[in-house]
């Protein structure tokens, strides 16, 4: 099993490399990434040389593209939320500009923290404010509290390449269930099963052996199909519809 996952994790790595492009445009560097936003297109990022560094930016994508299609981020509750999220992967919002600073050492992981601020934003705020009374995300920890689970939120994990995960909650291990791991998925498609089975197939090697990973799905807006509840369960993470959350109280809150 070791050696298995080890091959899926170098064939990751692989992809990331190959499928990964560059490009010069005045002093910046465009860089095209292999993952997908929720219009199908490649994410992009742009790197700056500074003093000693670079300067990694969005160039004013995510929060521009989510305000032209109505998502609004003008809120106080909502400003919160946002900042909240970009604080857990140290991303800064400079203008509507999601940046971080890199050195040449940790130019990787400011990279992947970028991109994963940028997923998450763009899942945070997925619908807008006409269609949605709160946010996926606050509805399950007023779930999880309600129904006494025991939880730690915005949670950052080391995999076995090295780079942080950020977790919306950890459960911890009790004499009745093992450590469980929960993910909140807004937009459950293709994208999002593609980046959470490499989270989890990365971060489950540096946790107990027995450790669970779930995602809920949000299916209030629209129905999850069953090409992406297989595809959830074939990374070895459990998908649970938010509709039919009630059928994993009981193993979480043990």
């Amino acid at each position: 099993m070791i050696d298995e996952i080890r091959h899926l994790t170098d064939s990751y790595y692989t992809w990331l490399r190959d499928n990964t492009d560059l490009q010069a445009i005045d002093d910046f560097i465009e860089i095209t990434t292999p993952f997908l936003d929720r219009h199908n297109d490649h994410m992009q990022i742009y790197a700056e040389a500074t003093t000693g560094g670079y300067l990694l930016s969005d160039d004013g994508y995510t929060i521009a593209d989510l305000e032209m299609c109505g998502c609004n981020l003008d809120s106080p509750k909502r400003q919160a939320l946002l900042q909240t999220t970009l604080n857990g992967f140290g991303v800064r919002n400079t203008n509507d500009e999601l940046q971080v600073t890199a050195t040449p050492d940790d130019f990787a992981q400011k990279k992947h923290n970028l991109l994963q601020a940028m997923l998450a934003v763009n899942d945070l705020f997925y619908l807008a404010s006409s269609t949605v009374a709160s946010f996926f995300y606050e509805d399950v920890v007023a779930w999880l509290d309600a129904a006494e689970i025991r939880y730690s939120p915005r949670i950052k994990l080391t995999g076995k390449s090295g780079y942080d995960h950020h977790y919306d909650f950890v459960i911890p291990k009790s004499n009745k269930q093992p450590e469980r791991v929960l993910m909140t998925i807004n937009n459950p498609d293709r994208n999002a099963f593609q980046r959470v089975g490499w989270l989890w197939q990365d971060t489950q090697q540096t946790r107990p052996v027995d450790s669970h990973a779930f995602a809920l799905l949000n299916d209030t807006q629209q129905v999850v199909s069953g090409n992406v509840i297989t595809a959830f369960q074939n990374y070895g993470v459990r998908p649970v519809p938010w509709s039919e959350r009630e059928s994993v109280r009981e193993e979480l809150a043990a």
